[in-house]
């Protein structure tokens, strides 16, 4: 499969700031304010609650590294 996919805007449950992971590089740094436009209203509404998802089909959050592999979405 080929993607075009470069880089992801992500959020974190309990974390205000907004995080950009890039894919060629294998880099994850943190947004630093102010945001503008779309992205910072969609952090607005991310913050109230919303869940925002566009282009990402699969996102878990888990407790470390190491629980990724050793089968954390088991129950």
């Amino acid at each position: 499969m080929t993607t075009t996919t470069q880089v992801v805007v992500f959020g974190v449950e309990g974390d205000d700031g907004l995080w950009l992971a890039d894919l060629g590089t294998g880099t994850v740094t943190r947004i630093v304010d102010p945001l503008t436009g779309a992205l910072a209203s969609a952090n607005e509404h991310r913050n109230a609650g919303a869940t925002v998802v566009k282009g990402v089909n699969f996102a878990v959050r888990a407790n470390s590294a190491g629980s990724v592999s050793g089968g954390f979405m088991d129950g």
